[in-house]
């Protein structure tokens, strides 16, 4: 089944304000640029991010950021933003800090139906404060409870008009996760081609979780 194929300025129609959005990319790659873009640039606000990292200032999530769209983020690391950094010290933005690994799981979680995954990073820090310990064969481990969202937010390289994805080497990172994790997946991609053009094996998205396709 084909997939609906929006302009980014269409995509941002279906976000509203307050919405919980998980957005796939690493310092800005892989990242839905041009989603992001004119997201920035709409009236919504007061969103939730879950995300590896806030990007860069003028680039991908990190506009978001300058733009003062979202109330909350749920990251591994906020360095390379600067105006991250600041709205969070000026108690203007939440800040969530999860360990990268621990993160991934949790996506991973929301996205396999799992309520969450116990592990030992962050045992005795301030990341285990208010979290439930549990004691498994007698060793103590965090028990981290599952994410989801209500739109994730992809990019890939190429994607079919069945909403198959594939990524190019690195860009892959959060997004197959992302993409299972929440109840609507909008994906960006750089090329658009027939249905069945991207070979089985490469296929890292099935069109199954992808709702509508952004050609750029």
């Amino acid at each position: 089944m084909q997939k609906p194929i929006l302009t980014p300025a269409q995509a941002v129609t279906k976000i509203k304000s307050g919405m919980t959005l998980m957005i796939g990319g690493f310092l800005a790659a892989g990242s839905p640029i041009k989603i992001l873009k004119a997201l920035a640039e709409s009236d919504v606000h007061d969103l939730t991010i879950i995300c590896n990292d806030t990007a860069f200032p003028d680039k991908g999530i990190g506009l978001l950021i300058a733009a003062k769209k979202v109330k909350k983020v749920i990251a591994s690391h906020i360095g390379t933003n600067p105006l991250t950094v600041e709205q969070f010290n000026n108690k203007e933005t939440e800040v969530v800090f999860v360990p990268q690994g621990t993160l991934a799981e949790q996506v991973r979680c929301g996205g396999s139906g799992l309520g969450g995954v116990l592990t030992p990073t962050g045992l005795g820090t301030m990341v285990a404060e208010g979290k439930q310990i549990i004691t498994l064969d007698g060793k103590e481990y965090l028990l981290e409870k599952a994410l989801r969202g209500d739109i994730a937010l992809v990019g890939a390289n190429i994607g079919d008009t069945a909403g198959n994805l594939y990524y190019k080497g690195t860009t892959q990172n959060f997004n197959p996760l992302m993409a299972m994790a929440c109840d609507t997946v909008i994906a960006e991609v750089e090329e658009l081609v027939p249905a069945g053009e991207i070979p089985m094996e490469n296929v890292h998205t099935q069109g199954i979780l992808v709702d509508f396709l952004v050609k750029i």
